[in-house]
Protein backbone atom coordinates (compact mmCIF):
# COMPACT_ATOMS: atom_id res chain seq x y z
CA UNK A 1 0.00 0.00 0.00
CA UNK A 2 1.01 3.42 -0.74
CA UNK A 3 -0.61 5.31 1.45
CA UNK A 4 0.89 5.67 5.28
CA UNK A 5 -0.02 6.87 8.70
CA UNK A 6 -0.01 10.98 8.89
CA UNK A 7 -0.10 11.64 5.13
CA UNK A 8 -2.69 14.15 3.77
CA UNK A 9 -5.76 12.34 1.75
CA UNK A 10 -8.83 13.73 -0.06
CA UNK A 11 -11.30 11.20 -0.32
CA UNK A 12 -12.24 10.28 -4.11
CA UNK A 13 -15.24 8.41 -3.71
CA UNK A 14 -18.46 7.69 -1.39
CA UNK A 15 -20.59 9.80 0.51
CA UNK A 16 -17.42 11.82 2.01
CA UNK A 17 -15.99 12.97 -1.53
CA UNK A 18 -14.36 15.95 -1.43
CA UNK A 19 -13.37 15.93 2.37
CA UNK A 20 -9.25 16.29 3.38
CA UNK A 21 -7.67 14.58 6.25
CA UNK A 22 -5.36 12.90 8.05
CA UNK A 23 -4.71 9.18 7.42
CA UNK A 24 -4.85 7.89 11.70
CA UNK A 25 -4.27 4.24 11.19
CA UNK A 26 -3.44 1.54 8.59
CA UNK A 27 -4.74 -1.92 7.91
CA UNK A 28 -2.66 -2.94 5.32
CA UNK A 29 -3.97 -6.92 5.53
CA UNK A 30 -7.41 -5.50 5.01
CA UNK A 31 -6.40 -2.91 2.38
CA UNK A 32 -8.25 -0.12 4.63
CA UNK A 33 -7.30 3.00 6.32
CA UNK A 34 -8.80 5.38 8.63
CA UNK A 35 -9.16 8.82 8.24
CA UNK A 36 -9.97 12.22 10.14
CA UNK A 37 -13.16 13.62 10.28
CA UNK A 38 -14.31 11.11 7.67
CA UNK A 39 -17.11 8.04 7.65
CA UNK A 40 -18.46 8.52 11.38
CA UNK A 41 -20.56 5.58 12.97
CA UNK A 42 -22.25 5.33 15.87
CA UNK A 43 -20.73 3.06 18.83
CA UNK A 44 -23.35 2.19 22.60
CA UNK A 45 -20.07 1.71 25.35
CA UNK A 46 -21.16 0.55 28.68
CA UNK A 47 -20.05 2.96 31.63
CA UNK A 48 -16.08 2.12 32.23
CA UNK A 49 -13.69 4.10 34.03
CA UNK A 50 -12.55 6.78 31.32
CA UNK A 51 -16.51 7.20 30.06
CA UNK A 52 -18.29 6.94 33.01
CA UNK A 53 -21.34 7.67 31.92
CA UNK A 54 -21.46 5.17 28.88
CA UNK A 55 -23.94 5.89 26.36
CA UNK A 56 -23.45 6.75 22.47
CA UNK A 57 -20.22 7.44 20.87
CA UNK A 58 -19.14 8.37 17.55
CA UNK A 59 -15.90 7.38 16.00
CA UNK A 60 -14.24 7.29 12.88
CA UNK A 61 -14.47 3.95 10.58
CA UNK A 62 -12.35 2.41 8.21
CA UNK A 63 -12.51 2.84 4.35
CA UNK A 64 -11.37 1.31 1.55
CA UNK A 65 -7.32 2.94 0.20
CA UNK A 66 -8.80 3.22 -3.17
CA UNK A 67 -11.40 5.65 -2.65
CA UNK A 68 -8.63 8.41 -1.11
CA UNK A 69 -5.52 10.25 -3.25
CA UNK A 70 -2.77 11.45 -1.27
CA UNK A 71 -2.12 15.19 -1.34
CA UNK A 72 0.91 16.70 -3.40
CA UNK A 73 2.52 19.19 -0.78
CA UNK A 74 4.03 20.76 -3.20
CA UNK A 75 0.81 21.63 -4.85
CA UNK A 76 -2.11 20.31 -2.63
CA UNK A 77 -3.53 18.78 -5.54
CA UNK A 78 -4.56 15.20 -5.43
CA UNK A 79 -2.23 13.24 -7.01
CA UNK A 80 -1.16 9.67 -7.60
CA UNK A 81 2.69 8.09 -5.90
CA UNK A 82 5.79 6.38 -7.33
CA UNK A 83 8.73 5.14 -6.18
CA UNK A 84 12.40 6.03 -7.11
CA UNK A 85 15.46 3.96 -6.19
CA UNK A 86 18.33 6.32 -4.84
CA UNK A 87 21.51 4.82 -3.44
CA UNK A 88 22.32 6.25 0.03
CA UNK A 89 26.21 5.79 0.38
CA UNK A 90 26.61 6.41 4.25
CA UNK A 91 24.18 2.79 4.82
CA UNK A 92 25.63 1.34 1.40
CA UNK A 93 22.03 0.54 0.03
CA UNK A 94 19.55 1.26 -1.95
CA UNK A 95 16.21 3.45 -0.38
CA UNK A 96 12.95 3.64 -2.34
CA UNK A 97 11.50 6.95 -1.60
CA UNK A 98 7.58 8.20 -2.83
CA UNK A 99 7.36 10.48 -4.83
CA UNK A 100 4.58 12.75 -6.36
CA UNK A 101 3.67 11.91 -10.14
CA UNK A 102 2.54 15.55 -11.06
CA UNK A 103 5.35 17.73 -10.03
CA UNK A 104 8.42 15.19 -9.12
CA UNK A 105 8.15 16.50 -5.14
CA UNK A 106 9.40 14.14 -2.59
CA UNK A 107 6.84 12.71 -0.17
CA UNK A 108 8.09 12.18 3.31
Amino acid sequence: MRVRKNDQVVVIAGNYKGKKGKVLKVYPEKKQIIVEGVHFIKRHSRPSQQNPKGGIVEKEAPIHVSNVMVLCPKTGVPTRLGFKVIYDDTKKRNNRIRVCKKSGEMIV
